[in-house]
């Protein structure tokens, strides 16, 4: 148990750090990320569907078309979303971090009645400390313009938008987490892979922040 909390730790710090360095070095290193980390969620979504639909080799060319795109669609919408200093998809990502430990602490603090039987460790409560975890991602973002900008303004000008798009976010946060759980219970396997210590592998550590991240650039082109 102790062991498996130290890899996780480890791990968690590690992809922090490889996050950070991405999104603050420059643009073309986060593209590089982008690209970088595309292609293991690929062979891992791949990996999933082959243990579902082993002998459908139609149905698995047509999975796999389908991520392809979807992972295109993912790095150009991510890319564009770039700004420096990368405010934005920091906001993004702090929503959707949030939002895994809100429904971890609280799912395991309170538990309760179980959210869905694709993933039966999810609870209701844990559903709804997600919600309310993420909105500390705006407390942050109104902490940087504060202390950054001396604008403390921002978020007051735009808690109409913000809270809603936050808690809207959260909510596809969760449902892109369960519609990974739904591939990886019907190919009766725990995790996507072992990239990554203590987490599995990299799709089961950001199943819910790659639908975020495009939901977040349409939100951003129709409403800000």
């Amino acid at each position: 148990m102790m062991n498996n909390l130290s890899q996780r730790l480890i791990t968690s710090v590690l992809l922090l750090l490889i996050l950070s360095i991405s999104l603050f070095v420059n643009k073309y290193i986060w593209l590089f990320a982008l690209i970088f980390v595309s292609l293991f969620l690929f062979i891992e979504f791949n990996y999933l569907i082959k243990k579902i639909w082993k002998k459908e080799k139609t149905l698995i060319a047509s999975l796999n078309i389908f991520s392809l795109l979807f992972l295109v669609i993912l790095i150009y919408v991510s890319y564009m979303s770039y700004s420096e200093p990368p405010i934005s998809l920091v906001f993004i990502i702090l929503i959707c971090i949030f939002s895994d430990t809100g429904g971890y602490v609280v799912g395991n603090l309170i538990g309760g009645r179980k959210l869905t039987k694709i993933s039966p460790n999810k609870t209701i409560s844990g559903s709804l400390g997600s919600f309310i975890f993420s909105l500390f991602s705006i407390v942050i973002l109104w902490t940087y313009y504060n202390l950054s900008y001396d604008d403390k303004n921002f978020v007051t000008d735009n808690y109409l938008k913000l809270i809603p798009t936050c808690l809207f976010l959260c909510l596809i946060c969760q449902l892109g987490d369960l519609f990974i759980s739904y591939f990886k219970r019907k190919a009766k396997v725990d995790d996507t892979g072992s990239i990554l210590p203590g987490h599995g592998g990299l799709l089961d550590r950001i199943d819910g922040i790659i639908f975020v991240l495009p939901a977040a650039f349409l939100i951003d082109k129709i409403f800000f």
